[in-house]
Order: structure tokens, then C-alpha cells, then sequence
């Protein structure tokens, strides 16, 4: 809470959050949250209805508030993982409401506005990176006409979530509220490079893509010590200033294409 800066807004606005649930109703935005209730953390009991408590109420609030504070953004697909993960870890619905402004509204800033820009933007800074980087995978990519975005959308809408271990998904996020969204590449990259040889065995699209999802699994993302030690290391050199030229690049290419 502290480093995120959540604390600190939720202690100048003491009431806000209450008072964002009794405001004007949203026919559509209420409408949009309800279609994923069912579909946020179907395995886990605390989500399911008739539970005691059932979290499907509190992540409904969350996602609720943060659509009246943030008309901007709304509801996005996504966001219901995100703030249910918040739930299941703070245990508190206003941290997590929050938590989730400090997310959506500085950390990832554009990724889930209407447009996505920000988080299509990023997609194509990370298929840059893996072009500088491991080129071989670029090659993959192109020879197939593959875009980044039908690989690796889900980790970044959903942070890893319900794709990496909760444990390693925690530690990436404890990196991601202190450094920022850079940890999102460093991640991308060290898995793709580690399992560099695996994903190069592929000869069809829908083959790089199982490849992208079996990267995921396995000890290499469970053993969660080792394996935030190696984000650190196997990516090399990631400079903010590189990482900013690089969003603008990619953006202005987005813009352009309309």
C-alpha cells in the first residue's frame, strides 16, 4: 500500500470509496461487471455463489467504485482477475479499490481505456525487444505472420495472473508497484528466452501458440526464488530511457494505422 502510493490516497480521501457505491447508477457499466462475476476465479471457492462470505459481492463493489471513479476506463476485461487477486491477498475492499487506482491509473496508464493503447503499445515494444534480443523467436514470429498479441495478451491484461503460480504472480506484482510496469518485458522476455528452443520447435501457428502456453507451466515458474532472480538477469539491459523511445515509436505506429 505504501509504495504504491494507495495509502497515501486512501488517507486524504477518507469516504470516497463509500461514496462512489451509492452514486448514480450505470445500467451499462453494472451490466459489464455482472457478465464476469461467473467467469473470475471459477475454481476458487470464495468466488463461487452461495459461498460464506461469497468475494463475487466485494469484487462487484471494487469494480464498481473504480468505474464511477474512472469514467475514462470504465470496465475492461481484466480488470475483474486484478482486483479479484487484490481481494484474496489484502482482504480488504477499499485497499484493493485502491490498489487498483494505482494500477490502472499511473502504473499501466492507457491499458484498459477503450482503446487498449497502452497495453497494445506495450505488446509491440516487447515484439521489438525479442527482434533485438532473440532474434531466431522474431524470425518464428514473422516466417508465420504471427502477432504478438495473440501470444502474449493475457499477461499483460491479466498480469500473469491465472497463468503463472500465485506465489510468482505476487512477487511480480511486488516488483511491478516498486519499479513499475518495466517488470512486465523483464518477465516476458525470461520466459521466452529460457524456453527459447522449445518455442523454436514449432512449424504452425497453432503450435507456437500451445508452445507460449506450456512456457508457463513447469518448475521453472514454480520454483518462484530462482525464478525472480533470473527476470533480473537473463533479459539484460533494460533502460527506461530505451523502453520510453521505444512506447513512443510503437505508439505513433499504432496511431498511424488508426
Amino acid at each position: 500500500m505504501g509504495v504504491s502510493g494507495a495509502q497515501a490516497q486512501m488517507d486524504r480521501n477518507p469516504g470516497y470509496y463509500r461514496h462512489l457505491l451509492q452514486g448514480e447508477r450505470d445500467d451499462s457499466l453494472e451490466e459489464a461487471i455482472r457478465t464476469d462475476m461467473n467467469r473470475t476465479f471459477p475454481d476458487n471457492v470464495r468466488f463461487r455463489k452461495g459461498s460464506e462470505p461469497c468475494l463475487q459481492r466485494t469484487l462487484y463493489n471494487v469494480l464498481l467504485a473504480y468505474g464511477h471513479h474512472n469514467r475514462g476506463v470504465g470496465y475492461c476485461q481484466g480488470m475483474n482477475f486484478i482486483a479479484g487477486y487484490l481481494i484474496l491477498v489484502t482482504k480488504s475492499e477499499e485497499e484493493s479499490f485502491w490498489l487498483l487506482d494505482a494500477l490502472v491509473g499511473r502504473i499501466l496508464p492507457d491499458y484498459y481505456s477503450p482503446s487498449m493503447l497502452g497495453l497494445k503499445t506495450d505488446q509491440e515494444v516487447l515484439g521489438e525487444l525479442v527482434r533485438t534480443k532473440l532474434p531466431a523467436v522474431a524470425a518464428l514470429m514473422d516466417s508465420h505472420g504471427l502477432l504478438w498479441t495473440l501470444v502474449v495478451s493475457r499477461w499483460f491484461i491479466c498480469l500473469f495472473v491465472d497463468v503463472l503460480p500465485m506465489e510468482t504472480v505476487l512477487r511480480i506484482w511486488d516488483c511491478l508497484f516498486n519499479e513499475g510496469s518495466k517488470i512486465i518485458f523483464r518477465v516476458a522476455l525470461t520466459l521466452i528466452k529460457q524456453h527459447q528452443a522449445l518455442i523454436l520447435e514449432a512449424t504452425s501457428v497453432p503450435d507456437i501458440c500451445e508452445k507460449f502456453k506450456e512456457i508457463t507451466r513447469g518448475s521453472f515458474v514454480t520454483e518462484c526464488h530462482t525464478f525472480m532472480q533470473k527476470i533480473f538477469s537473463e533479459p539484460g539491459s533494460l533502460s527506461r530511457a530505451g523502453i520510453a523511445r521505444l512506447r513512443e515509436r510503437c505508439r505513433a505506429r499504432l496511431l498511424a494505422q488508426g
